[in-house]
């Protein structure tokens, strides 16, 4: 029983000298916003109506970047969800729009001035899917969308001080180079689409011409205590010009909410 005794003390004994040589390293800085967005939503869609239709607009954005010591690459992923409420210019028409959209890139950084701005050049893989309801139509009254594109973007971030508290201004911004979208063609039920199963250039190649869209941001992160808020703005718009039919939705949105900032470190021996 003395033996066993000494035995596991030894055993705990090496085990705490091996952890206190290990060196505790920092492997990923994280900083992930989570904002919420009120604004004003402008719609057209040719395949429900001719009109225009305006109104309000909510938005949740989570989004979170990931860097990791010494090396030049960061990581974004952004995820917006969408729901607007608008109507036509006589009231008398209404829609209901919801949107997922998920974006996901890498950007190469630049420090300059002292490591006080931060420029930022890389590309997002950008998918989304949503539709849209006219409450007014009893043929055609919902349009579904599903997107996929591949958009070069860029950020700014300039990090300074008022009265001894840090502030970052930053500005993003990215536009859809190159994609697919799904759309019926002029005329083309979805029962003639999903039923019948009557294919009419309904998966379309998507670029600047034919759907120039662009999406930008610029945020402000200060301290109140220990919490980090950030205030902002974002502009979303998206236009396309495809089966004879068109569409936009454009969309103003002031932004609130929090920011937290994380590492994710291991043991190093």
């Amino acid at each position: 029983m003395k033996n066993l005794s000494l035995t596991i003390l030894l055993l705990v004994v090496s085990i705490a000298l091996h952890a206190q040589s290990d060196t505790i390293v920092s492997d990923k800085t994280i900083t992930n916003a989570q904002l919420f967005g009120i604004g004003y939503a402008n719609i057209l869609d040719t395949y429900l109506s001719q009109e225009k239709y305006g109104g309000v607009s909510l938005q949740f954005l989570s989004h979170t970047t990931r860097e990791q010591p010494d090396k030049r690459i960061t990581s974004q992923t952004a995820h917006t969800t969408t729901l607007s409420y608008v109507e036509s210019r006589s009231s008398k028409g209404k829609e209901l729009y919801g949107l997922y959209r998920v974006q996901h890139g890498w950007f190469y950084n630049w420090l300059l001035y002292d490591n006080r701005l931060t420029l930022q050049a890389g590309g997002l893989i950008d998918g989304a899917v949503g539709f849209l309801y006219n409450t007014r139509n009893s043929n055609n009254v919902a349009q579904a969308y599903a997107r996929l594109a591949l958009s070069p973007a860029a950020t700014a971030t300039y990090r300074f001080d008022i009265r001894n508290h840090p502030v970052a201004l930053r500005y993003e911004i990215d536009v859809p180079l190159i994609g697919l979208m799904f759309s019926p063609n002029y005329g083309q039920s979805y029962y003639e689409i999903f039923n019948q199963g009557n294919y009419d250039h309904n998966v379309v190649l998507t670029q600047p011409f034919n759907a120039p869209s662009l999406r930008h941001m610029l945020s402000l992160d200060f301290s109140v205590g220990t919490t980090i808020l950030r205030v902002g703005y974002l502009g979303d718009f998206h236009q396309a010009d495809i089966n004879n039919l068109k569409q936009h939705t454009y969309q103003h949105s002031l932004l609130i909410g929090i920011v937290k900032r994380f590492k994710k470190i291991h043991t190093r021996p």
